[in-house]
């Protein structure tokens, strides 16, 4: 039960061309938004689709997977864990986040 405490599984398309930084010690970070679509039907039998857009982190190796080979419209499945974190703006304003630090990554579908 320990390893499923902080446990995200998402499958969903990139919305976007991974964003890939490499930092001052050369380890390399990868940034991507990933839609995830629900389909359900409401009262009347309209069919109704809910997407939420989730913000996806990548690290190292995985990073440099990312920027290979991941282009916007590409599906994905990512195994990973939720990271609440905060930073101060230009302003001064207090910024919240809530993203998902990848722990793999698996392509779907065709070419």
């Amino acid at each position: 039960m320990q390893s499923m405490r902080n446990k995200v599984q998402l499958i969903g398309r990139l919305g976007m061309d991974p964003e890939v930084k490499t930092l001052e010690s050369g380890k390399k970070m990868a940034r991507v938004n990933i839609a995830t679509t629900e389909s359900y039907r409401d009262q009347k039998g309209n069919k109704i689709e809910d997407t939420q857009w989730h913000q996806v982190v990548c690290w190292g190796g995985l990073a440099e997977i990312a920027e290979k080979y991941l282009k916007k419209g590409r599906e994905v499945a990512i195994d990973g864990k939720l990271v609440h974190r905060s930073y101060e703006n230009g302003n001064g304003e207090t910024k919240y986040i809530t993203e998902v630090v990848a722990n793999d990554l698996l392509m779907l579908g065709g070419k």
